[in-house]
């Protein structure tokens, strides 16, 4: 039996005619991501939402270090990969994005899907981006949007004196992901 997928018309193709003319990503779920809403608990004095707890989460996936982030209207972050990274993404807003997501994991059975998320001020969700998975989001809304990150590795190890575990795809002109 033929491995197939449907191409840009929702044609059924054979996969592998399909890899070699066009790259095709069919639009579903990515088995290892994580997509879950977050809770801001509002009173007089502002609101607080929990972006990640131990109790929730792998250990292998524990964070070793957060950042936040902030992008302008309009402006993309990304698209790229990383070999050993999990990036746990928390948008909250200020701000909304559109983050896209591409299984470019040869072996994994979600191979060549491509899921697409809304997420910040007016949808706020954690978002856990296992390696392979190539992501990048957008800023959506009006005004500059704030992005919060904890990865399970050190940025360029420790120290900053190892190597960047960074496939970049967003100056390829060809680059199959684009948002």
């Amino acid at each position: 039996m033929k491995d197939v997928t449907k191409n840009n018309k929702n044609e059924i193709v054979d996969r592998e005619d399909a890899i070699q003319k066009e790259i095709i990503f069919t639009d579903g779920v990515i088995d290892g991501v994580i997509v879950r809403g977050l809770t801001k608990f509002i009173d007089e004095r502002g609101w607080l939402c929990e972006l990640f707890r131990h109790d929730e989460l792998l250990p292998e996936i524990y964070p070793v270090m957060a950042y936040a982030s902030m992008t302008h209207p309009n402006i993309t972050r990304g698209p790229h990969a990383h070999r050993e990274q999990t990036d746990i993404f928390c948008f909250i807003g200020p701000g909304n994005f559109k983050v896209v997501l591409w299984d470019n994991r040869p072996h994994s059975k979600t191979y060549m899907t491509r899921q697409i998320i809304f997420a910040g001020i007016d949808s706020p969700k954690i978002v856990v981006v296992p390696p392979g998975v190539v992501h990048g989001y957008k800023s959506i809304g009006p005004g500059p949007g704030l992005v919060f990150n904890a990865p399970n590795q050190l940025y360029a190890g420790e120290g900053k004196k190892g190597p960047v575990d960074e496939i970049r795809f967003e100056d390829d002109p060809d680059s199959p992901f684009s948002i």
